[in-house]
């Protein structure tokens, strides 16, 4: 069973830093687009990041760009989000998906077909 598991999200203040780790199991990446995902209480879920297999030019929504790095590692079958100078804003969960490269169209939800669980981003002073 595919299976995606997000980690290392947490409680961090304004300003703070925090990376996110997606593993995969039971498929391995390097034939998968991995996108990164977050919804906010009472808010449509919003499209931050998404990475080729190969890695080659991330796309970034405006809201991650400049503050958010997407990158993998495919022999770890792992993708990070690094997330920098982080405001209340960003308080979230937060979702990696997967889509093989073949189907993959642009960055966006109705794009992926494997999703996580999530991981929860609390930005609070």
């Amino acid at each position: 069973q595919v299976q995606l598991v997000e980690s290392g999200g947490g409680s961090v203040q304004p300003g703070g830093s925090l990376r996110l780790s997606c593993v995969a199991s039971a498929i391995t990446l390097d034939s998968y687009y991995i996108g990164w995902f977050r919804q906010a209480p009472g808010r449509e879920r919003e499209e931050l990041s998404c990475i080729s297999p190969d890695a080659v030019s991330p796309y970034y929504a405006d809201t991650a760009m400049g503050r958010f790095t997407v990158s993998r590692d495919n022999a770890k079958n792992t993708v990070y989000l690094q997330m920098n100078r982080l405001t209340s804003e960003d308080t979230a969960v937060y979702h990696c998906a997967a889509v093989h490269h073949y189907w993959y169209t642009r960055c966006q939800d109705k794009a992926f077909e494997v999703w996580g669980q999530g991981t929860l981003v609390t930005v609070s002073s």
